[in-house]
Formats: structure tokens, sequence, C-alpha cells
């Protein structure tokens, strides 16, 4: 790749290295320069630039990152669009992230300009979190290094994968001594039932009993009996030994002792036991408290299928001080909520198709319910939204309400009807706008005269989308024309609701150049909407016309 100061007469397929502004038109750092932008350019004074010119044996940067990330991931992860470089991989299920330190530092050595992050082996994960993210430094590498990386991939398979928690039985025993209060041991089963909620996992039973091996001994074999799949027992006091109350217990009840104490603190004084096939836990006292300790590692480890042996237990020493980390007072109940809603990169994008519209263009039919390969338009439309990564699909009707609902029967949306749908587009978007709900990050904003766009199409303006980077305007374009749907980010919303008349957001974007991308598209179909006669015939050529 060459890099460096060009003429501008001579940039026409460079990739601009720096945003600028040419006129009226902003050009954004990443940007390949067309001719059009080249003319913008001289027009606006402008003799030379900085940008970077592939050569043979380069890959450029998207192409790169999408080639690398594709065999990382292995099951329940999921790979998003390249963009900027950068591919971003998402859990499918809640579970646990597993991967090969080993292996990711490996790849991380292949090449400067290849780079793997992820977020710390066996956390918890919830769907749609943000695992991992592969991002290529410069605008373009040599397809050596490409090379390099995926055969050190191929060499052990798919690197980044998901263990999905599987619900268990589970069993609490809870001994008591003189003095003992009822009040803890109860907060100590709501404690554990919230902890086990959380990972999927049902509290069947609990019981009380003395704490003394000849009165433990029998609930343990009768938590097994009655099908628990897992039985805790939390003691009035705390093991000390290998031959204390509770290990001797679970061998008085044919179980064996599998290994005492961890590297963990809260938590050392954890004991790992079983009974034939199911594993019975000696818990530590901090296991009572909702609070992240050493017992959390295990049971998460259990509950996904995970080892928990000694092995793996003794090598959790490496972070195992969580006396101080941010996530210990978070109670484990909401652990699954508060990682849904403070997931960096897994943007949460609401879907809106505006079929309110009166078709006046195109005479007496009304263009939404033109059948196009056997199904209405606006059917099309949505069934698009509905496949991509875009959720809550919200639907706002308006002119023949009734027809375009049943064309859309079966499909999972929320209608939201316009009355006002005659004095414009903008009454469409607001009516939508207040029907979305407050936990989004964004809206793609959708037109169902647009039968040509895919869930692709839409799964590339999230893959783009990213405020904190000023990407919080995304705009599909074919040959550097700006077309639609359009994604837009929450902060924009109070803007987007003050527009009026007949007009989308072409106002706004243009109030924001500095916020908006252009994420070239593939086909024609970000142009194409279907709003005249003449429109329609251009697309019988193409398509079977049910009209």
């Amino acid at each position: 790749m060459k890099f460096g100061e060009i003429p501008v007469a001579e940039a026409v397929g460079a990739v601009l290295a720096h945003s600028l502004k040419a006129g009226d038109r902003s050009l954004r750092k990443g940007r390949v320069l067309s001719a059009e932008d080249v003319a913008a350019l001289r027009a606006a004074g402008r003799s030379t630039v900085i940008a970077a010119r592939l050569e043979p044996g380069d890959v450029d940067e998207n192409t790169a990152a999408g080639e690398i990330a594709r065999p990382l991931a292995g099951p329940h992860v999921s790979v998003a669009q390249p963009f900027t470089g950068r591919v971003n991989l998402f859990a499918e299920v809640p579970g646990i992230l597993v991967f090969d330190r080993a292996r990711i530092d490996r790849l991380n050595l292949v090449d400067e300009t290849l780079t793997l992050a992820t977020i710390a082996p066996y956390s918890v994960v919830a769907p749609k979190q943000m695992v991992a993210t592969v991002k290529v430094i410069p605008f373009a590498v040599r397809e050596r290094s490409v090379a390099a990386w995926l055969a050190e991939v191929a060499s052990a398979g798919p690197l980044i994968a998901v263990a999905p928690f599987s619900p268990r039985r589970v069993a609490l025993i809870q001994t008591r001594l003189p003095g003992t209060k009822e009040s803890m041991l109860d907060k100590t089963v709501e404690t554990t039932r919230e902890r086990l909620a959380a990972l999927g996992s049902t509290l069947i039973a609990e019981q009380r009993s003395e704490h003394r091996p000849a009165a433990l001994a029998p609930e343990i074999t009768a938590a097994l009996v009655a099908g628990a799949e897992l039985v805790l027992v939390a003691g009035a006091s705390a093991i000390v030994d290998r031959r204390d109350v509770i290990p001797a217990a679970i061998e008085a009840a044919g179980g064996v002792i599998e290994h005492f104490g961890m590297p963990v603190d809260p938590g050392n004084l954890m004991l790992m036991g079983r009974c034939g096939a199911i594993p019975v836990l000696g818990l530590p006292g901090c296991a009572r408290s909702p609070k992240v300790n050493g017992f959390d590692w295990v049971l998460q480890r259990l509950l996904a299928g995970l080892p928990a042996g000694p092995a793996e237990i003794m090598r959790m020493g490496v972070g195992g001080l969580l006396a101080d980390i941010p996530t210990r007072p978070l109670p484990r109940a909401k652990v699954a909520a508060e990682a849904a809603k403070a997931v960096p990169g897994a943007p949460r994008i609401a879907g809106l198709v505006l079929a309110a519209g009166q078709s006046r263009r195109m005479g007496t039919v009304n263009k939404l319910l033109i059948g196009i390969d056997g199904k209405p338009m606006v059917r099309r439309v949505v069934e698009a939204v509905a496949a991509s990564g875009a959720r809550p699909l919200v639907v706002v009707t308006g002119h023949e309400r009734e027809k375009v609902e049943n064309a859309l029967a079966g499909i999972e949306t929320r209608f939201v009807h316009n009355p006002d749908y005659a004095q414009g587009l903008s009454t469409s978007v607001k009516r939508g706008l207040i029907a979305l709900p407050a936990e989004i990050d964004g809206v793609v904003i959708c037109l169902g005269d647009m039968p040509l766009v895919s869930a692709e199409v839409i799964d590339r303006l999230i893959a783009a989308f990213n405020p904190i980077e000023g990407r919080a305007i995304c705009i599909p374009t074919r040959r550097g024309k700006r077309g639609n749907p359009v994604l837009l980010a929450r902060q924009l919303f109070p803007d987007l609701a003050a527009i009026s008349g007949d007009v989308g957001a072409r106002d706004l974007i243009a109030a924001h150049p500095e916020r908006v991308v252009e994420v070239e598209m593939e086909s024609d179909a970000v142009l194409t909407d279907i709003d005249t006669p003449q429109a329609l015939a251009k697309l019988a050529a193409s398509a079977k016309i049910d009209a």
C-alpha cells in the first residue's frame, strides 16, 4: 500500500486518510474517492490530499477483517459485518465465554496490523453481548499476512465459543448450630434462588439440619433421591479441613471429596465433592451474600457444562482477588440485565417502517399492496427488516390501514396508526418515534415502497453505527449517491421529532454532517423506490408484478 500526499487529479480510487470538507460535501476518513469527490475537491481549491493507494497483493481493510474474523467464531458466536476495518463478534445465548489465551496471543503476533481483542475468559455473557473484536489497523494489508493468520486459526479450528447454561435442578441444605438465626438462613435461600435464576437454573428444595455428619448425610441422600442435579451445602460453621463436618457428611452419604480450597478471595474455603455423577459443593461463608465470590466461578462453569475440577480450580488465582472489583456488589439475578444494558459495541437498533402514504403519484392504486414476485410490496420490506438485527419492529400505517395490516399478517411487529398521514411523511416519523422503547440506541427508518432493500443492507448500517466514534447517522450509498433506509442515533430523536411536512430526515442530516457516515452498498436497492408507474414498469423488467 502506498500512503502519502498525492495530487487531487490522481486521487480517483484512493482511500482518504483524514476527513475534510470540499464545499458543502463532507468527505470522511476511509472514503474511496470518486470522480465527483475529486471534482468537488478541485472546485474547493485543493491541489493535494493525503491518501492511500492499494497495490497488487494488498487486501482492503474490510475484506481482510471479514476474512480473518469469520473462522474465529465457534458455537453460539455470531460475526457482524465489517466496517472501517473492524468486525465485532457477539454471543448468541447466555453462557460462559471460552477460548485459548495462548492461541489469541499467537494470532496477535502474526502481524502488527491484524489485531484481536476479547473480554476476559470465562466471563458470563448475555445474548447480543460483544465478546471480541477484530481490527485491521491500516487501510489495507498484505495477502500473506491474512494467509498466515488463517493458517494459524485452521491449525486448531474455531477459537471463540460460548458454552450455554443448561437448566439444572438444584437443592440447598443448610446446617444449624445453637444461636443460628433463621432469618439468616431464609436470606441465604433467596440469595441462592436469585443466583441460580440468573444462570437459568432452579432451586427445587431447601432443607435444614443440625451441624453434625450423622444429621447432614441423610439430607444429602434425600436431595439426590428427589432428583437434584447439583447439591449445595451451606454450613453454620466454615469448613476448615477435609475431615470437617460437611466433607465427612458427603463421604457418609457415599460420596467422595475431590478438592478443598481455592485461590480466589473471597471464596477460599470452598469444597468440591461428588456423589456418583452429582456434584455436591460445600459453600464458603461468602456464598450467603449476592456479591461475586469464588463459588460463583465454580457454579457458572458447572451450569455451563465446563470442567470445574481440581486442576481448573487451582488455576483461578490470576484475577482471583475479587475484593475490590467493580462487579462484586452486583446481585447475580441482575447480571444478565446489566450486561445487556452496558454492552459496548452491541447497539440496540429498532426498525421503523413507514407505510402510511396515499400513493398519489401512483394513481388510484395503493402501491404498498402491489404484488412483487407473489408478495405485497410492503410485506417484502417488512420481512427484510424482520430478518435483520433490528429489534423491535414498528410499522406505521395510515391510508388503507386494514389492508396494509392484513398484508403483513403473521409477521411479529407492532402497528401504530397515524391518523394525520395526509399531512406528510414527518407525521408518520413522529408517531413511530413515540412507539419505540426507551432502551434502544437508535432506529433504522425504512420506506414501505423500497422492496429491494435486504436484511443485509440493514445489518451493514447497524455494523457501521457507533456514535462515540462520530457515526450517529448511517446512510447507504451506491456509487456515491445517498439512498435509504437511514439509521439515526437516539440522541437525534428530539431533532427528528421537530421536522414537519412531507419530508424525512434530510434537513436533520444536513445539519449534522460531522456525525454522518456513508456506507457503500453493492446494489441499486438503496436507490430504488417505487412511487410512480414508470418506476413500477422499470422494476417489472426484473420481477414479476402482480398488478
